[in-house]
């Protein structure tokens, strides 16, 4: 095989497969965040004991629910450093969609776990449900981001 062809060969991304439920990859996704020590089992009740919380918290489908809240904390700009001339700079970037959805999940399940609430579903609705009126811990994590991007603003020019 040739270089020129080994440089052409496209390696496949995996295709994540959508959760039992409901067929949304971003739930599987989800139920992946929540997972510890490899008990997929437990974490697909916890969330699927979530959304049944947040349905008759909200009095909407939980899945629904859980798209706003997403939508909601899913950061627009973030900040990366640029070293340029001997100087580290925070350079504001536009968020890619995939990196959006990584991030709101991330934060989600982070703030839940530390929230007081008894159980980790019980947690995982709660801060769903601050998501969606936008507050708790993971939207101010967002807040924060951006209010960081905003302040970095002079420095945008550095991208390249």
């Amino acid at each position: 095989m040739a270089i020129d062809e080994a440089m052409e060969r496209v390696i496949p991304g995996r295709v994540p497969v959508g959760d039992l439920r409901y067929g949304s990859r971003l739930v599987e996704k989800l139920i992946n965040y929540v997972m510890l020590g490899g008990k997929k089992t437990t974490a697909r009740k916890i969330v699927y004991e979530a959304f049944a919380l947040l349905e008759k918290r909200q009095e909407q489908p939980g899945l629904e629910v859980f798209y706003k809240a997403v939508v909601a904390l899913a950061p627009d700009l973030e900040t990366r450093s640029r070293r340029v001339g001997g100087s580290s700079y925070q350079v504001p970037y536009e968020v890619p969609e995939e990196r959006r959805k990584t991030l709101a999940l991330r934060w989600l399940v982070k703030a839940a776990r530390a929230r007081g609430e008894r159980t980790m579903a019980g947690r995982l609705a709660g801060e769903l449900g601050d998501a969606l009126q936008r507050q708790g811990k993971a939207y101010e994590r967002r807040q924060e981001v951006h209010r960081m991007a905003e302040a970095n603003r002079p420095f945008a020019h550095y991208r390249w």
